[in-house]
């Protein structure tokens, strides 16, 4: 007669038990967290693009040329490159609150002293200002929502925060035009400085800390400035601190293979937009001499649709993709529909994501070549008057490619660096804004050297010299992404 055991069976394995919930926040309390972080990351590409309608009357206002004026869009992508990356890392470390504070604050005294600038210095230093304390919003955002979102949620998240801050890239050039022909330059940074300080409230009253390894899941509700205003009015059940704090520095994974292929492939598809974008107003001018400042602005508004649409139709895309992949991956390996599969090493998500990356790759250089040549063909028009249905078009096809390019590529490596999501997407915004930097500062001088058409064609031919990379990722990415995994989990 066998022995009785003492409670435990052999032989058998107990049933799988699905993975602690990722964040116990509902739904619709995650799309209200998400709608109000996108608010506060707009106001990078809003600062940027109210900018540009405004350039020849800050150049005349001051008495400097354009090409010193253009010298501050260019410090302040340098800035907005370079911020995140010190920025985000704090975040990851020390949490969203706070840092979201910090460049908040930074941001409305910037605007408000650029509403009184009388120099050309000034201008520049407080536009470099300006740009530290908008930019690092976009990584703390994505922070603020790979914390709340499990992956197969993420991508239609990134995709509305992408949205969302990109209506600010739409409107932003409408709106400068506007202001600037009504009430002057100094408007525009009255606006910038009264958003600024409405949002950083809101942040305040409703924004919880987020950050898992203070926060936890929610479960943990933290004290003291990590506590948002509300809940002084509506109090959590729980109530414990756990502030482990760590500091990640994301330029370790710079060399890594796959990492690499992603960073070269995103910065130079944003360059040849950004090149586009900046040279948009000299461009206009070129080809319809008498158009207005207040005329300008609504020329840059295919340019903002175009990455609104671009954001939000990849988010959805982006989630559909994963989840096909889930399914087929859970069946293919015999796992419950209700079990988590986010730490194991072996999911690929490289094929999850990366699948409609070369149909936006070529969309992007399809429209790069066309646009040179779209404004040469306007010229020919002009016997019948302006035409610029073709360019702007093409605006709008290129601002979509390269929104969902870099969608793609800033949810997969939040997908790489699950618990240093700011960090990630400041080093993501620290090589393409550097290296856009470059582009714009080239773009002038480019156009006059040898006109639009052949300067939009060396654009092209350079992003399509890149191109490559894109096949790389999708043949060894995947390899290489495990085999980093392996080599973190050896470390630890």
């Amino acid at each position: 007669m066998p022995k009785a055991s003492s409670g435990v069976v052999t032989g058998l394995s107990s049933p799988p038990q699905p993975e602690e919930r990722y964040h116990i926040l509902s739904n619709k309390q995650k799309w209200n967290l998400v709608i109000l972080v996108s608010f506060a990351g707009s106001f990078s590409p809003l600062s940027s693009n109210i900018y540009f309608p405004a350039v020849d009357t800050i150049s005349r206002d001051l008495g400097v040329n354009r090409s010193l004026i253009a010298l501050t869009i260019t410090v302040y992508m340098v800035v907005q490159g370079i911020a995140p990356s010190l920025l985000g890392a704090f975040s990851d470390a020390y949490g969203r609150r706070l840092t979201f504070t910090i460049t908040l604050t930074i941001y409305a005294v910037a605007n408000l002293a650029l509403a009184f600038t009388t120099n050309y210095p000034m201008l520049m230093v407080l536009r470099g200002l300006q740009a530290g304390g908008s930019a690092a919003t976009i990584s703390i955002s994505a922070g603020v929502i790979a914390d709340i979102a499990c992956p197969q949620e993420r991508g239609r998240f990134i995709g509305t925060n992408a949205g969302v801050r990109m209506t600010g890239q739409a409107i932003g050039p409408i709106i400068g035009g506007a202001l600037n022909s009504l009430w002057g330059v100094r408007s525009i940074f009255w606006l910038l400085f009264i958003l600024s300080v409405i949002v950083l409230g809101a942040l305040l009253i409703f924004l919880p800390e987020t950050q898992r390894s203070i926060a936890g899941n929610g479960t943990i509700v933290v004290s003291g400035f990590q506590k948002p205003f509300i809940y002084s009015i509506r109090t959590p059940l729980a109530w414990t601190n756990n502030s482990e704090t760590s500091t990640f520095s994301p330029l370790a994974y710079i060399l890594e293979n796959d990492i690499a292929a992603l960073l070269a492939w995103g910065a130079v598809a944003y360059t040849a937009w950004s090149m586009v974008t900046s040279s948009t107003t000299t461009m206009l001018l070129l080809s319809v001499p008498f158009l207005t400042q207040s005329q300008i602005g609504p020329c840059f508004l295919p340019n903002g649709l175009g990455c609104i649409f671009g954001s939000l139709s990849t988010g959805l895309i982006l989630d559909q993709s994963f989840n096909r992949v889930l399914t087929r991956y859970k069946t293919e390996h015999g796992i419950a529909p209700e079990e988590s599969v986010v730490h194991r090493r072996d999911f690929p998500y490289v094929r999850a994501r990366l699948r409609l990356m070369p149909v936006f790759s070529i969309m992007l250089m399809t429209s790069l070549a066309l646009y040179g040549p779209s404004f040469e063909f306007n010229d020919l028009l002009q016997r019948f008057g302006p035409n610029l249905v073709a360019p702007l078009i093409l605006q709008f096809m290129i601002a979509f490619s390269v929104t969902a390019i870099f969608n793609i590529n800033s949810t997969m490596l939040i997908d790489c660096f699950p618990e240093r999501p700011a960090s990630a997407t400041a080093l993501n915004n620290l090589c393409r804004c550097l290296l856009g930097a470059v582009g714009v500062s080239a773009i002038q001088p480019l156009i006059g050297a040898v006109r639009a058409m052949r300067a939009f064609f060396i654009v092209s031919g350079v992003v399509f010299f890149f191109t490559p990379l894109v096949w790389i990722e999708w043949k060894w990415g995947e390899r290489w992404r495990q085999e980093r995994e392996k080599r973190r989990a050896q470390r630890n």
